[in-house]
């Protein structure tokens, strides 16, 4: 199933009517020749039907491009602008939307006595209506460039629009509570509400009930010798496939069941006290396969994990995983592999791990085993189905959109990278190094009550997330603040 949307934006180009109109038409035309010569020319979209000057231009521009398609919007100021239809159009058009404008060309004609545009100065105008309207808008970090540069910044645009298309079609399906003695995860689903995110919370015995259905499945078969070959050499318990390839039906039909009016779908699944007893197996495994597919599943019914990992695979348009920031690293595992190979200190460090929901294209020869902390208080044949190996080296993004107990949302990004060090441990698991770790882990992630879940997304994504929560409306997106740069609660005088 296809569970990310493909995004296509449309170039609606705006012209002051007291500034020569064709200036706003020849850099629209540049612009397009610009981003479809260096990036895919399906993403975008040029409104050819006439240039903004006026509310009635602005209803022809926007009828025209929700015709074509266009899931997203660019306001291109080519001149000053038409303050007033320029932002009636963003308020209008339902989806993301961006602005920004063009910079003077001594080669226009006129050069810059008649073919100055200022849209330099068009663009405050444009930001204070867009106030005024109360209409949110991407504005990239110096928006007004040459063809070329508004290309580049379109083309950065592109994830981002994607991710806010696709939280406003998104619905995230969750069964039973947070397990007992596991507030860390509990969150008012009231801020879901607000970002137009559908919430189905189900119970336990709903998804019980829809998975002994499921057996006999005539295509349980089948989805074992997918598992058999993804596994390999790592499928060392293959007597409880077939009960994991029934679990996997369960939820795949429950998905489609399920998602409603919604295009895209995200779980939050329940994995303990009773889940092992009762299935006869942990979910690990078949949560990992899900979200290989491009459908995130949270473990311990972290609704806002599910939809921080949702996130991440549209702005990556990747695999993504969700681990628990979960134990320092042993000064001697520090000083044998880490200390002066690697510029990081052993605060610096830790490693990340969750019982086995890492998808296998995500780990180095992973494993099928059973739980082992499960284990120590189950017997081990219903604690089967955890998929273990070290996380594979690379950068990474560390990150998660979290809502406060008084409904505040808050986020936090930091870029870092999997260490190639073995972890000598159980799980999925790896090594993380992000810099400034000790600190951040203090003053941002303690003070401000996160949990100990967090988003990895496979590369560094940072720029498009931060983009993407300021847009939601997170007031502090919190980051890694560098030696020199202290944190609101950080003693000066330490």
């Amino acid at each position: 199933m296809i569970n990310t949307p493909k995004i296509k934006v449309g170039i609606v180009a705006v012209s002051r009517d007291c500034f020569p109109e064709s200036l706003s038409v020849t850099r629209r035309e540049n612009l397009v020749k610009a981003y479809t010569s260096k990036y895919n020319p399906e993403e975008i979209y040029e409104c050819p039907i006439c240039i903004v000057e006026s509310e009635i231009h602005m209803m022809q521009a926007l009828e025209d491009i929700k015709k074509a398609g266009c899931n997203a919007l660019c306001v291109y100021l080519g001149n000053f602008g038409p303050e007033i239809a320029e932002t009636m159009l963003a308020k209008y058009f339902d989806g993301p939307k961006m602005f920004m404008a063009a910079a003077e060309e001594t080669s226009a004609d006129g050069g810059l006595v008649g073919g100055r545009g200022d849209a330099f100065c068009g663009m405050l105008n444009a930001s204070y209506n867009l106030k005024l309207r109360n209409v949110k808008a991407y504005i990239p970090e110096y928006p007004v460039g040459t063809a070329e540069e508004c290309a580049d910044m379109l083309h950065e645009f592109v994830p981002i629009a994607k991710a806010l298309y696709a939280i406003s079609n998104l619905k995230i399906i969750s069964f039973g509570p947070r397990p007992t003695n596991f507030l860390a995860c509990n969150a008012p689903i009231k801020p879901l509400y607000n970002l137009g995110v559908e919430i189905e919370e189900n119970s336990e015995l709903d998804l019980f009930e829809s998975f002994n259905k499921h057996a006999g499945d005539s295509r349980i078969p089948e989805t074992v010798k997918s598992m058999e070959e993804e596994l390999g050499a790592g499928n060392k318990k293959p007597e409880i496939l077939s009960k994991l390839a029934q679990y996997e039906l369960t939820l795949l039909d429950w998905v489609e069941a399920h998602r409603g009016s919604r295009q895209f779908v995200a779980i939050a699944g329940k994995c303990w006290p009773a889940f092992q007893t009762q299935f006869g197996f942990v979910p690990c495994y078949v949560n990992s396969r899900l979200t290989s597919m491009g459908i995130p599943v949270s473990c311990e019914v972290d609704i806002y994990g599910a939809l921080s990992e949702f996130i991440g695979t549209v702005v990556s348009d990747d695999i993504v995983t969700l681990l628990d920031i979960n134990n320092t690293v042993p000064s001697d595992i520090y000083n044998a592999d880490i200390k002066d190979k690697f510029p990081y200190t052993p605060k610096d460090v830790f490693m990340g791990f969750h019982c086995g929901n890492t998808s296998s294209k995500k780990l180095s020869c992973p494993t099928m085993c059973n739980q082992m902390i499960m284990a120590r208080s189950l017997p081990e044949e219903v604690t089967n189905g955890t998929l273990e190996g070290d996380i594979v080296p690379g950068n990474i993004t560390f990150f998660r959109l979290q809502s406060s107990a008084d409904c505040k949302l808050t986020a936090y990004i930091a870029h870092g990278e999997v260490l190639p060090v073995a972890t000598r441990s159980f799980g999925s698991i790896g090594i993380f190094a992000v810099p400034q770790m000790g600190r951040f882990y203090r003053h941002y992630l303690i003070e401000n009550n996160f949990p100990h879940h967090g988003a990895v997304a496979f590369g560094h994504f940072g720029k498009a997330l931060f983009e993407v929560f300021k847009y939601l409306g997170v007031e502090e997106v919190g980051y890694n603040h560098p030696e020199n740069v202290l944190y609101r609660t950080e003693n000066p005088f330490k």
